[in-house]
C-alpha cells in the first residue's frame, strides 16, 4: 500500500460516529486524569446537571413524548407545521423524501450560530424568531420561495446549478440581513451552499440516480443501502461524510480525503497518520438526525439511532461549562475570543460529546425511562440543548455561550 493510499485509509477511519465517540472519550479519560490542557472535569457536579436536564425535559414535555433532535422541530412556528403546510402537494413518497432531503441539507448547512443580534420576522405570521429557530424558519421560507430551484413551477427543490450560482445578496435578502440585523458568517454560508452545488454536480452517482443532480438525491442512495427496509443511523452519517466532504473549504485533509469537522489536539496520540486528529462532525451528525424522519416517512426503518453521538456545539457544551462540570484551567480563557481550531475549543467540543454520553443515563434514571424508548436523540432534544440555552440565559443577559469562538458560519 502506497503512502497516499494508506493515508487515505487512515482518513476514512475518522469518517464515522464511532470514531467521534472513541476519540472524544479518549480525551475525556485524559481530562479525568488531570492531563488535559485548558480543561478539568468536576464529575461530582454531573448529578446536579442531570437534575437540571431532567427538569427541563419535564417542563417542556410533561408527557415525556419527546421527538428526536432534528431540524424539523424548528419548522414549527406558533403551533403551525410550516413544512407540512408547504409540502401538501408532494404526494409521491420518494419525491416528497427528496424534497425533504433538499430542505434539511440546505437548512442544516445554514444553521451555524446566527449571533446574538440577528432576528427573522416571518412574513406569513409576523412571528419574530432568532438563533436556530430563526435560521430554520428563514431557510424554509427561502426554500419554498423557489430561490434554490432551477425549475419554474417546482419551487420545493434545490438544484445543483442554482446552488452553485447562489449569491450572497440572495441569502441576505432571504434572511433579512442588514446593518441593523447582522448575521454572523453570511459570506461563509453562501460560499458553503455554492460548494454544495458544485459537489452535487460533480457526483451524479450519488446525487442524480433518479432525478437531476440535487442534494435530495442522497435519499435514493440511502434507500438502496437499506437491508430489508432497515438502515442503521450510522450509515446515514457515513454516506453524508463521503458525499459532502468536499464542501468544507480550508479544512484538514489526509491522503486526498477531506476530513470535514476534524481538528488537531496535541493530547490525542496515535502511531499513524491520524495522530492528534479529533473528528467531531457536528453539522453532519445534526443532519443525520434530521434525515431520520424523512426516511421513516418514505418507509425506511432507521435503526441504531444511538450509534450517532451527541453534538459538539455551544448549547450542549455551554451547559457543562455553565453548570461547573467543565472547568477552565484559566478562568479568563473562555471569554477571550479564539478560532475553532484552538486547542481549548477542540477540547471543549470533544469533552462535550463524551459528557453527553455520561449525562444521558443519569437523565433517564431521573425520568424513569429506558434507553430503548429514550435514545440520545431524545435526551438532546428534550433536555441538554434546551438546558444549555436556559443556563446561558440565567448567566448572561444576551444568552451567549460561555466560550467565545470566532465562527465562519460553518461550524457552530
Amino acid at each position: 500500500m502506497t503512502s497516499k493510499s494508506s493515508e487515505a485509509a487512515a482518513a476514512r477511519s475518522l469518517l464515522s460516529a464511532a470514531a467521534v465517540r472513541e476519540r472524544a472519550h479518549e480525551l475525556f479519560a485524559i481530562a479525568l486524569d488531570g492531563r488535559l490542557p485548558d480543561w478539568t472535569i468536576a464529575m461530582e457536579r454531573l448529578p446536579a446537571a442531570a437534575d437540571f436536564v431532567a427538569s427541563t425535559v419535564r417542563d417542556r414535555y410533561p408527557d415525556l413524548a419527546v421527538p428526536f433532535h432534528a431540524r424539523w422541530r424548528h419548522f414549527v412556528l406558533a403551533g403551525r407545521d410550516l413544512w407540512a403546510e408547504a409540502s401538501t402537494g408532494l404526494t409521491d413518497p420518494a419525491g416528497r423524501a427528496r424534497a425533504a432531503f433538499d430542505l434539511a441539507i440546505t437548512s442544516v448547512l445554514l444553521d451555524a450560530g446566527a449571533g446574538a443580534g440577528w432576528r427573522f420576522v416571518d412574513p406569513a405570521s409576523g412571528v419574530v424568531a432568532a438563533r436556530s429557530e430563526g435560521l430554520g424558519v428563514a431557510s424554509l421560507r427561502l426554500f419554498e420561495s423557489g430561490a434554490l430551484s432551477d425549475r419554474p413551477g417546482e419551487p420545493l427543490r434545490a438544484d445543483a446549478g442554482r446552488l452553485s450560482r447562489l449569491e450572497v445578496e440572495t441569502l441576505a435578502e432571504g434572511f433579512q440581513v442588514s446593518e441593523a440585523n447582522p448575521l454572523v458568517g453570511l459570506e461563509g454560508r453562501a460560499a458553503l451552499l455554492r460548494r454544495l452545488g458544485e459537489t452535487v454536480a460533480a457526483r451524479p452517482d450519488l446525487f442524480a440516480i433518479a432525478d437531476a443532480p440535487r442534494p435530495g438525491g442522497l435519499f435514493d442512495v440511502m434507500a438502496a443501502s437499506a437491508e430489508g427496509g432497515r438502515l442503521p443511523a450510522a450509515v446515514i452519517l457515513e454516506v453524508l461524510l463521503e458525499a459532502l466532504g468536499p464542501i468544507w473549504a480550508g479544512r484538514l485533509s489526509l491522503g486526498g480525503v477531506p476530513l470535514g469537522d476534524c481538528w488537531r489536539h496535541p493530547a490525542l496520540r496515535r502511531d499513524d497518520a491520524t495522530d492528534g486528529l479529533v473528528p467531531l462532525h457536528k453539522l453532519s451528525q445534526w443532519l443525520a438526525y434530521s434525515l431520520i424522519e424523512p426516511l421513516q416517512a418514505a418507509g425506511v426503518a432507521v435503526t441504531g439511532i444511538d450509534g450517532l453521538t451527541g453534538l459538539a456545539e455551544y448549547r450542549n457544551g455551554g451547559l457543562f461549562v455553565d453548570l461547573g462540570v467543565l472547568v477552565p484551567r484559566d478562568p479568563a480563557a473562555p471569554i477571550r475570543r479564539r478560532p475553532v481550531d484552538d486547542t481549548l475549543v477542540v477540547g471543549w467540543r470533544a469533552l462535550t460529546v463524551a459528557l453527553l454520553d455520561e449525562i444521558a443515563p443519569l437523565t433517564r434514571q431521573r425520568l424513569g425511562v429506558g434507553e430503548a424508548d429514550f435514545p440520545l436523540a431524545r435526551v438532546l432534544e428534550g433536555g441538554t440543548w434546551a438546558a444549555g440555552r436556559a443556563a446561558a440565559r440565567q448567566r448572561r443577559e444576551d444568552g451567549s455561550p460561555p466560550v467565545a469562538v470566532d465562527s465562519d458560519g460553518t461550524v457552530f
